[in-house]
């Protein structure tokens, strides 16, 4: 049922979305759906929810662990705190290499291992300009915040898919570009096993288990452990209906109807366009099943 009318359209929707939109409407899309730079990157106020008016100007969220210490960094055109002096040739590598250009605050350091880099290695041309030309659209904000610290160099694992890399003409299979979704989504940046740091994206693709402290929760609060997103009938969503796995994406609702937690963005998944969110389901369907 969910997925009636959707795959017919999803070609149409590719030949014609692109006329439709403008580059930086793509960009806002992008960015304010699937890739969730908000997230991390909006601060919060003191009910967790993202401050509009601050967008994408850092503090949202701030990792402490054993390998680094950083808060999401300021991305919108501020000069001074933002990105604002940055090129398009040096956005551009801040996503796709996670390396900061060799001038202003830490200039030539890298950025934190949490910036999924990896995953955005994949990202087409097209809509890394789009992602570019959308964070100069954005307001400027003023927001300094405290420089990243690294006890051992910046390490990010290679995410097989984006390794081998995307081009529109997979997109016409579902599947494919579901799993180009997932990739810029980042989704198995969570999702997948990790052990000491290093995730498993081979023998662990899915298979959930890693652990997120809840952000300023009360001291004993126990973490949100990632969801087992494989074909697995009983361990992972293989028994899940499409409408079941796009309720859990974009409303934050389990099977059995509980609310589930954070870290995972379902308000900015919820803006998932139909045909999107159901090539995403599509691919999740052949993840292979693992517990």
């Amino acid at each position: 049922m969910f997925r009636i009318g959707v795959a017919c359209g999803a070609l149409l929707w590719m030949i014609q979305g692109a006329s439709a939109q403008s580059q930086a409407e793509r960009g806002s899309y992008l960015v304010n759906t699937i890739m969730a730079c908000g997230n991390c990157h909006t601060p919060r106020d003191a009910d967790g929810k993202p401050v509009a008016e601050r967008a994408l100007s850092g503090g949202g969220l701030s990792f402490k662990t054993p390998a680094f210490t950083a808060t999401a960094p300021n991305i919108t055109p501020d000069v001074e705190t933002g990105i604002g002096s940055w090129s398009d040739a040096e956005i551009r590598r801040a996503l796709t290499r996670g390396t900061r250009p060799d001038h202003g605050q830490l200039a030539g350091v890298p950025l934190a291992a949490i910036m999924p880099a990896n995953f955005y290695k994949a990202l087409l041309p097209t809509d890394l300009d789009a992602i570019v030309a959308y964070l100069h659209t954005v307001k400027p904000v003023r927001n300094a915040l405290p420089d990243p610290s690294y006890n051992v160099p910046v390490q990010r694992i290679p995410y097989p898919d984006a390794e081998a890399g995307f081009d529109k003409s997979m997109f016409g299979d579902p599947v494919k570009r579901g799993a180009y979704l997932v990739t810029i989504g980042h989704c198995m940046e969570c999702h997948s096993a990790w052990s000491r740091g290093v995730s498993d994206f081979g023998d662990g693709l899915g298979r959930g288990g890693r652990a997120f402290p809840a952000e300023g929760a009360p001291s004993g609060t126990p973490p949100a452990i990632a969801a087992n997103i494989t074909a697995d009938r009983t361990a992972g969503i293989g028994a899940w209906t499409d409408r079941e796995i796009g309720g859990a994406i974009t409303r934050g609702i389990a099977r059995d109807g509980h609310k589930l937690g954070g870290p995972m963005a379902f308000g900015y998944y919820a803006g998932l366009k139909e045909a999107d969110l159901a090539d995403i389901i599509a691919y999740l369907r052949t993840v292979p099943a693992r517990r």
